[in-house]
């Protein structure tokens, strides 16, 4: 049985046995409620500034608030159905993949960290893409002189990244960054809300249609819809709940509660003021639509930068991960070969993700990829699949056909969301050259 230990003091002794699967990484060792702030943190991440333009514009009021209430409801029940499984076959599965690899074998296995790599690795590249635009849109408030473009940007951002990699190990170790993380998502999200609020008093009727032909229209539909799965997604619940403390299931439940009540609040009310605010003109970055005093426009700027690099670690922690573990990352955080580890290895990482943001830095179509590949399947057609094989002489007639209603329709909506992001990169790639200043 092999044991893994750590002497850093951000690094407690990590011992691993039957019930905790070998990991270099910390298990059970953080409490429901910072389980709660990491989950919180996603959904509150800079990207909440777009959906106003991405969500609300295409779908317009009726159809954003209810698909951003109903999807909601749908995440925290998936999302409670892979909580359940954590402990299924009376063992602990600290991976997605190695859930989907008990209960189906060794192609599950592989298709299904195929697929999550793929997802964290687009959400990722979102992140340092916003990263840079925030930077960007930090600067042009000072200077409009053009000479530092869009791909400037998203390289400082990516080496931000890179640094906070190298000194953050591992997921648990965030813990004070994540009070960082909050206090900034609540600078920039307070600062639209009451900037938007301004504009919205003072501004003429709004114009609340949605643009662009019955073509465009449609298409702009199933991208939305790939958004609202992309809003409440991680991709990795099993990961995050290989970190909290015993009873799992129960502590993990508790967790998504405070997720998705208290948590969504705030993503909800930016989404809404903004889009009251500035109508079918809301942009996919709303600190770009309101107006008002430089300096807090500049703050609200900076925190979103700093606080999307704290919330890419979490959503790179798998790959982390899995890297620290074959390779058997052991000791002390600060042994130089550990240094070296994560200088190479995670820099090598994230210097990739860079250069693909920096060349195709379209946002809204890395969010509607990421929502139709790999989104979807992970966050409601698997864990409804996964709950009728974990249950299926305990489920009645009734219930087995509500999780299989659930799976057809949402691999209807993941086919369609895949085209539609298809098209919408093939569009932007011919409207924007690589390396766009957009």
């Amino acid at each position: 049985m092999v044991t893994t230990s750590f002497d850093h003091p951000l690094l407690p002794n990590v011992h691993n046995d039957e019930e905790h699967p070998n990991s270099a990484h910390q298990v059970s060792n953080d409490s429901w409620f910072q389980v709660g702030i990491v989950l919180s943190t996603g959904i509150n991440s800079a990207f909440a500034l777009g959906y106003a333009g991405l969500i609300m514009v295409p779908l317009s009021w009726v159809g954003g608030v209810v698909g951003l209430i109903l999807s909601s409801a749908i995440s925290l029940y998936a999302s409670t159905l892979i909580a359940k499984l954590h402990e299924y076959g009376g063992r602990r599965h600290i991976r997605y993949r190695d859930l989907a690899g008990f209960m189906y074998g060794q192609t599950a296995y592989s298709l299904v960290w195929a697929l999550q790599f793929a997802n964290l690795f687009l959400i990722n590249t979102g992140y340092v893409i916003l990263g840079g635009q925030a930077l960007k849109a930090f600067y042009v408030l000072f200077r409009d002189d053009h000479q530092m473009k869009l791909p400037h940007f998203i390289a400082v951002a990516g080496f931000a990244c890179v640094l906070f990699a190298i000194a953050i190990p591992h997921l648990s170790a965030l813990r004070i960054w994540l009070g960082f993380s909050t206090f900034f998502s609540l600078v920039y999200i307070c600062i639209v809300i009451a900037l938007s609020l301004k504009d919205g008093l003072e501004a003429p009727p709004r114009d609340y249609s949605i643009p662009g032909t019955k073509n465009t229209k449609i298409w702009a539909t199933i991208g939305a819809a790939a958004n609202l799965v992309f809003a409440y997604n991680t991709g990795m619940l099993p990961e995050i709940q290989a970190t909290v403390r015993k009873p799992v299931v129960n502590n993990m439940i508790k967790a998504l509660d405070f997720q998705f009540t208290l948590g969504v609040i705030p993503m909800h009310a930016v989404t809404y003021i903004g889009y009251w605010a500035y109508g079918s003109s809301a942009s996919s970055y709303l600190l770009n639509n309101v107006s008002g005093p430089i300096w807090l426009k500049g703050m609200a700027n900076i925190a979103a930068f700093l606080q999307a690099i704290i919330t890419l670690h979490i959503f790179a922690s798998p790959t982390y991960e899995f890297l620290d573990t074959k390779y058997g990352v052991t000791g002390s955080a600060l042994a130089c070969k550990n240094l070296a580890f994560r200088i190479i290895v995670r820099g090598g990482y994230i210097a990739i993700t860079t250069f693909l943001s920096a060349l195709l830095p379209f946002l809204g179509d890395f969010m509607n990829l990421s929502g139709a590949i790999s989104t979807f399947p992970l966050t409601f057609i698997l864990p409804n699949h996964m709950y009728i094989v974990a249950k299926r002489r305990k489920l009645s007639f009734l219930k087995k056909s509500w999780h299989w209603l659930n799976i057809i329709f949402f691999s209807c909506i993941a086919v369609a969301a895949f085209v539609a992001a298809l098209r919408f990169i093939a569009v932007d790639s011919k409207t924007y050259h690589v390396f766009a200043d957009l």
